[in-house]
């Protein structure tokens, strides 16, 4: 049978050729692969183990759930992409202490891709450096994070980690003030009031829970944006842009 690579959707590549390839010379373009678990063949097998080996993640998924997500003839594998690539948290880090606004976000587990884009296009547009991302549970950078970037998504740094607490961590080491951002009623200091410290990481929470405790420990300092009328919260995107504004006007 003659393998054949196959991209009826954007962003993703189906068929075992196509995999294999983006597998072994860009993994780092690689979101996510689903195979399917009811069909042994050794190519299959061999993308799980490079999946395992780089730290890709995969799901394995019945014949009938990988036909109706990749239609066509996908060979039982497709693998979704990125709307760009990844890149180590030193390299962020490195890139991010010489940009015009030496600002990286750190996105914890936000879940709407129309939120990340815009945040992303506020960043650049205010010359920040990139976006930190968990691997699990973050948004999917496909096309609709690109749409609400205004291509701003291609021109920034994104490093996707396994614990971001850690890389909060490895962050501070290498000379950021780590911020997070709480609402009103949770505490925190207002935006309005204090110095800001450059290079920084700026921690945004997910849509409804917020910033995780677990991660709100790694941070120096709390953050709030004081309302002044009785009002329930902003969107995640519209308070990144009030923090993010604060941070550019704290540039020397």
């Amino acid at each position: 049978m003659t393998e054949q690579r196959n991209s009826i959707k954007p962003y993703q590549i189906s068929g075992v050729r196509g995999v294999v390839e983006l597998l072994e010379k860009s993994p780092e373009m690689v979101e996510h692969v689903y195979i399917r678990k009811d069909r042994h063949h050794p190519s299959l097998s061999y993308i799980l183990e490079l999946c395992r080996r780089l730290g890709v993640r995969f799901t394995l998924m019945e014949r009938s759930g990988i036909d109706r997500l990749q239609p066509g003839n996908n060979q039982g594998v497709f693998a979704r992409l990125g709307a760009v690539p990844w890149v180590a948290l030193e390299t962020l880090l490195g890139i991010a202490a010489h940009s015009p606004l030496p600002l990286i976000l750190a996105l914890d587990q936000l879940q709407d891709p129309g939120n990340v884009g815009t945040l992303a296009r506020t960043l650049y547009a205010l010359g920040g450096a990139g976006i930190i991302m968990p691997k699990h549970n973050s948004a999917y950078l496909g096309p609709d994070a690109m749409r609400a970037s205004a291509g701003a998504l291609p021109l920034l740094t994104i490093s996707r980690v396994t614990n971001l607490g850690h890389s909060l961590q490895t962050s501070s080491q290498a000379g950021f003030s780590v911020y997070a951002a709480e609402s009103d009623s949770k505490g925190g200091t207002d935006i309005f009031t204090i110095p800001l410290k450059l290079p920084a990481v700026l921690v945004l929470g997910n849509e409804e829970k917020g910033v995780r405790p677990g991660v709100l420990k790694y941070a120096d300092q709390l953050l709030h944006i004081p309302l002044r009328r009785d009002f329930d919260s902003l969107n995640v995107a519209q308070a990144g842009a009030i923090l993010m504004a604060q941070f550019s006007a704290a540039v020397k």
